[in-house]
């Protein structure tokens, strides 16, 4: 009952109205002729949206969004793992199809190797924006 009351006032509207609705694509169509256009990203980002576009763009990942980079976990060239504290809880899947997690801390200061399987692992300060 109460969808028929619905769709009966929306037909009763959409007669009253008569060509306003059709010529809403016309004003908007005017808008972007205009030299106006769409707005981009960065126009309309607001927040901590525009935050991350701006240190996107500067290279930075500031909310580790993008996928980490691979090391090869040697003792020249360890792991990174990003923390803002001092130690970090570190899982290692020592074997591409191992289901078991090797779990150990990681302290500021030099690398660290995996106990089972040996791969390094440094500890990095990274500063999350305000």
């Amino acid at each position: 009952m109460a969808g028929r009351l619905l769709l009966r006032g929306w037909t009763t509207t959409l007669r009253l109205r008569g060509n306003v609705a059709a010529a809403r694509p016309l004003h908007c169509a005017a808008a972007l002729a205009s030299g106006r256009g769409i707005p981009t990203d960065d126009e309309q980002a607001t927040g901590r949206e525009r935050r991350i576009m701006v240190a996107l763009r500067e290279g930075k990942d500031p909310y580790s969004i993008l996928p980490p980079k691979h090391y090869p976990g040697t003792k020249e060239d360890p792991q990174i793992v990003p923390c803002t504290i001092d130690k970090r809880l570190v899982g290692c899947i020592c074997e591409e199809d191992n289901t078991a997690i090797v779990w150990f801390w990681v302290h500021h200061g030099e690398a660290q190797r995996c106990p089972s399987c040996g791969t390094h692992y440094k500890l990095e300060k990274h500063e999350l924006p305000h």
